[in-house]
């Protein structure tokens, strides 16, 4: 089965050893996606514009790979405020509201830079 690797060119994907996608055969894994940018932070202190930059980068992923979000099945969601969870819902419902993949969301304590308020993996299978 044929393996591909998408690369977000972040300098830190062979160092730790990632990939911003991995597609094999019908099934399509993103990593972990943050509104991370050089210095700084897509929507800075503002978790449902982080959200939806993240979803905007989840997007392009699944393009580059020849999917769409109608293909997502399930999505995990990492927030660092649990309170804030109904700004990265409503958020995440402008993109699969229709689709209503499986998901999950979780409070953690902290992501790898203290701006970034929230992190989103999906995995979609292309039929």
């Amino acid at each position: 089965m044929e393996r591909r690797l998408l690369s977000s060119g972040a300098k830190w994907e062979p160092v730790v050893g990632y990939s911003r996608a991995v597609k094999v055969g019908s099934w399509i894994m993103v990593a972990g996606t943050t509104a991370a940018i050089e210095g700084g932070v897509v929507g800075g202190n503002d978790i449902g514009e982080q959200t939806r930059e993240v979803l905007r980068r989840i997007t392009l992923a699944l393009e580059e790979l020849g999917a769409g979000v109608e293909h997502v099945v399930r999505t995990r969601i990492y927030v660092t405020d649990i309170s804030r969870w109904q700004e990265v819902g409503y958020a995440h419902g402008e993109v699969f509201s229709a689709i209503r993949p499986a998901s999950s969301m979780i409070e953690v304590s902290s992501l790898i830079d203290p701006a970034l308020l929230v992190e989103i993996e999906a995995d979609a299978i292309v039929p």
